[in-house]
């Protein structure tokens, strides 16, 4: 039988397509969010500082409108690929999907990557050209383009014969045309309409899948998932099981449901509601919530694995301690322990020494995050540069590839074309974006793509777009080459000052001011040539009773390059680390001694020989 009074449907879209915006559009109709002097009047569901920085869904988030005589829970799923076990998760827990798509872009990478896996779910699409407020918004060809990617991935007869409604969740109005409408009442009745009720048998026990993970001080664990077969009630017995088959069995000590943007207690659900239950100590994600008395799991959940990794450790430079209130190897292991609880697309691995670990994940986004979040957490840690995991096959070794679309202002894309064949990118499609911009479409390889969007901001003068989504794996190329340049490493442990800086950005690009305290082993600039230089930069002016007009000049220094975690973690080679505190992102050489390091390189040397 169906639930003819639920609805259940998540929203996928490329990153910055309008879900969370579309989402608030959706809460106000149904008058579950009134604005509030206190807080956010945009993007709710977007709570994590993180989240509202950078402007990206991080994290899935569960809510729940009602609308005429039908609930419908929606999920707002991350449009990141790095996010991409997240979104796994997430669709199975419905039973259609929203497709966002930008009125302007049209399908983007990761439009492809999520469409991808609602399809192969079998979930029923509704297509939504987004921003259509937008200037040249051109709705008919994005359309066609989206026509032709749910060919390309294979859609059924079915999934093709989607419903197509416009809107603009800024403005907050949908229309079954390209002309504007009062409200977002069209796209509520076409959710009701063309996502199928949740199919229900509530004769049989009690199935439940964990898919997402939340934590409370009071109840401890909370698991979240949507209700397959059977009932659940408060305070009763339920039997857990993991996906090795193990068994446990506990209370629910609470249950609640998705109401607007809060959850409320309620003592009943059944099959097809998604809800919380809480007072299972051993629950995971990908754990079956089920009856004690006739225990049956559900097929577990499939994550993609990891494509990139990197290795983490406890920081060992001369400031360690200064500013972090975490930093041992036991804080570390802790930390990533419970990271790893929730975030199933994680991977933690113990290396060998004291708090040195590797954590593997779906690419640069997904692990600086995790790293961006402890360092706020108030934890110090030092970091290497990342580096992709191969595949053994029987037709060899093979890496992860990248499906890469460069949008870009047409007087740069020689330039552009250029780099790309530096990194052995194979172009897919070249078109014209208007009169002034081209878009590129290239296949290339994880490993050669990093530290290619500061060079293309560099080279486009801030004006260049570019997204990228994991593609799969192909035969293992050529190593992409080292850094060009070498760097500028501090000398001696004191403070920078505007004297020696002077000097010393005639032949760098420097990445401190004055009066900033530096260790020896600190990079502290970009050189201009391709060798390390290890430099003063806290040499001061010499004192002299004698006075001339140069001496007496003020000093012209041009601002330092300041580094986010991401730019610093594409920057650095395998001979340095990035050092992440909660006030401070530093880059240092993994041996501090300038002796050492020269012993070291010669050894490496005889070693390649």
């Amino acid at each position: 039988m169906r639930r003819e009074d639920l609805r259940n449907i998540a929203i996928i879209a490329h990153v910055d397509h309008g879900k969370t915006t579309l989402v608030d559009a959706l809460l106000k109709q149904t008058g579950a969010f009134e604005v509030r002097q206190d807080g956010p009047t945009e993007q709710v569901l977007d709570a994590n500082d993180l989240e509202r920085e950078r402007g990206i869904t991080i994290l899935a988030k569960c809510t729940s409108v009602r609308w005429k005589n039908t609930t419908i829970n929606i999920v707002d799923t991350p449009g990141h690929a790095d996010f991409g076990s997240e979104v796994e998760r997430i669709l199975k827990m419905v039973d259609g999907a929203l497709l966002l798509v930008d009125a302007v872009e049209g399908p983007m990478p990761q439009t492809r990557f999520v469409l991808r896996k609602a399809l192969a779910l079998g979930l029923h699409p509704i297509v939504v050209i987004n921003k259509m407020d937008r200037e040249h918004a051109k709705p008919n060809e994005a359309l066609d383009r989206v026509f032709s990617l749910f060919i390309d991935l294979g859609a059924t007869d079915p999934q093709l014969d989607f419903p197509i409604v416009y809107a603009s969740g800024r403005e907050g109005w949908a229309s079954l045309t390209t002309d504007p409408g009062p409200d977002v009442t069209p796209l509520l009745d076409t959710i009701v309409k063309a996502v199928p009720a949740p199919a229900v048998d509530p004769t049989k026990p009690l199935q439940m899948l964990v898919t997402m993970l939340d934590y409370n001080n009071y109840v401890g664990r909370i698991g979240i998932g949507r209700v397959v077969n059977g009932a659940i009630k408060k305070a009763e017995q339920v039997g857990l099981i993991k996906p090795s088959g193990e068994q446990f069995n506990g209370k629910v000590a609470r249950l609640e449901k998705f109401y607007g943007l809060e959850r409320r207690e309620v003592d009943f659900a059944s099959a097809g509601d998604v809800v919380a239950v809480a007072g299972l100590p051993e629950i995971h994600v990908g754990d079956t919530v089920t009856s004690a008395e006739n225990p049956e799991a559900l097929p577990p959940l499939e994550i993609d694995e990891p494509t990139l990794s990197m290795e983490i450790m406890v920081n060992n430079s001369p400031f360690a301690g200064r500013e972090g209130r975490f930093v041992t190897g036991r804080h570390l292991r802790d930390r990533l322990l419970r990271e790893k609880e929730v975030n199933v697309g994680l991977k933690v691995e113990a290396l060998e020494g004291e708090g040195h670990f590797k954590i593997s994940g779906r690419g640069e986004l997904h692990l600086s995050i995790l790293i961006e979040t402890m360092r706020r957490e108030g934890y110090e840690l030092a970091v290497a540069r990342p580096e992709v995991i191969f595949k053994e096959t029987p037709e060899g070794l093979q890496e992860p590839m990248e499906y890469l679309v460069v949008d870009i202002p047409t007087d740069f894309q020689g330039t552009v074309i250029e780099s790309m064949g530096r990194r052995n990118a194979t172009m897919v499609n070249m078109a014209p974006e208007g009169t002034t911009r081209t878009r590129l479409e290239y296949q290339i390889a994880s490993r050669a793509l990093m530290g290619f969007k500061s060079e293309l901001m560099t080279t486009t003068k801030g004006m260049g777009l570019m997204h990228h989504a994991f593609h799969g794996y192909g035969p293992k190329g050529p190593d992409p080459g080292l850094r060009a340049q070498g760097v500028f490493v501090a000398k001696e442990t004191g403070r920078t000052t505007g004297y020696a800086l002077a000097s010393l950005q005639e032949h760098a690009q420097m990445f401190l001011g004055p009066g900033v305290d530096v260790y020896e082993g600190m990079v502290v600039g970009l050189a201009d040539t391709d060798n390390d230089f290890v430099v003063n930069p806290c040499k001061a002016k010499a004192m002299s009773n004698m006075r001339s007009k140069a001496s007496d000049e003020a000093i012209d220094l041009t601002p330092p390059h300041i580094m986010t975690l991401e730019q610093a973690l594409e920057f650095i080679d395998n001979t340095e680390l990035v050092e992440a505190t909660p006030q401070s992102i530093r880059l240092r050489k993994k041996i501090l001694n300038a002796s050492f390091r020269r012993r070291d390189d010669k050894r490496r040397e005889q070693e390649s020989d």
